[in-house]
């Protein structure tokens, strides 16, 4: 469920010490983490790197969201100390846009974190299955060397029975991997595609109305010895920000746009007039839709993804478990 996490201005809070929370940075100590990446397995040495540059962008994402909160607090106080009424509001709520922008790339780097959390998953199969490969690979070599230098020896025997058994259990092990591979490769990224078009579109609502605040400041040149009129939309200003609150706590995907069109006969009615969140490039959307319909499945917000993974966690589990034992016994 959507919380909007702003205030209606941040002026409010001050005494009480809410607001942006800056994080705390430090000089990192000398640690045998980055020596990691040169004792991983050959298997899973480019996917282990790859995972460690995912936590870098989500670093990124969340220094991000940190600046733009920083940014928005400087705007507002700035915004009140110029003594102009019209600026001080309008100021005060373009923050509070700014700072829910930034809560949406904290939003962003979760859905990131989760993603790598998947890719893991096949870092680790990558890793269990070199074994396996290595010991096939032993066995092959010892059978080589000793058909060289005595190929009538007896343990010829006893080794070429231990091949069969290394192959069959490489040969599980591959098929497992295989298998995980694709799936877990999938759902990743998944993941991260679905929170970026949550991502982007909650920010489109945000910057839209964003403009609609600006839309309410007077402009207008004034010549030396003129006053301005009186600032007269407060109200107004803080209706956008209302506006803001049902947007994102209305917005759906897609997806669930177009069941809600099928359910009821029609279409939503456009942002402009409705303030509902929809996409506006209609070559865009329709690009989208017939992709999702060739696929077969529609796109799901990151929150839907995350409640379904739960839901198959553990039937994924009991299934694959009875495909490693029957593949095993066939091999073998």
């Amino acid at each position: 469920m959507f919380s909007f996490h702003r205030t209606l201005s941040f002026r409010s809070g001050k005494s009480s010490g809410r607001g942006p929370t800056q994080g705390t940075t430090g000089k990192p100590g000398l640690s045998f983490n980055s020596l990691r990446g040169n004792v991983q397995p050959e298997l899973s040495r480019r996917l282990y790197k790859l995972i460690k540059s995912e936590n870098n962008l989500i670093n990124a994402h969340e220094a991000a969201g940190r600046e733009r909160n920083s940014i928005a607090t400087q705007l507002s106080e700035w915004g009140e100390q110029t003594g102009d009424e019209a600026i001080s509001d309008i100021s005060d709520k373009v923050g509070v846009i700014l700072s829910e922008m930034g809560e949406q790339e904290d939003t962003y780097a979760h859905a990131l974190d989760d993603s790598r959390g998947v890719l893991k998953t096949i870092r680790n199969t990558e890793k269990s299955v070199q074994p396996s490969r290595d010991n096939k690979s032993k066995i092959a070599d010892e059978i080589a060397k000793l058909k060289m230098k005595e190929p009538q020896s007896a343990k010829l025997v006893v080794l070429e029975q231990e091949l069969v058994r290394a192959e069959a259990e490489n040969l599980v092990a591959e098929a497992q991997l295989t298998n995980i591979t694709r799936q877990k490769l999938k759902e990743a990224y998944e993941f991260e595609f679905a929170a970026t078009i949550e991502r982007a579109e909650k920010q489109i609502i945000l910057a839209k109305h964003g403009r609609r605040l600006l839309n309410l400041l007077d402009d207008t040149p004034v010549v030396p010895g003129d006053t301005r009129t009186e600032y007269e939309y407060a109200g107004e200003a803080r209706q956008v920000l209302n506006d803001v609150e049902d947007d994102l706590r209305d917005w759906r995907p897609e997806s669930q746009t177009q069941q809600y069109e099928v359910a009821t006969g029609g279409a939503a009615a456009p942002l402009e007039e409705t303030h509902q969140p929809r996409r506006t490039e209609e070559g865009a959307s329709a690009g989208q839709s017939e992709a999702e319909g060739a696929a077969g499945q529609p796109s799901a917000t990151y929150a839907e993804l995350k409640a379904a993974e739960a839901g198959g966690t553990t039937q994924s589990a009991a299934e694959g478990t009875a495909t490693t034992g029957t593949s095993a016994g066939q091999a073998i």
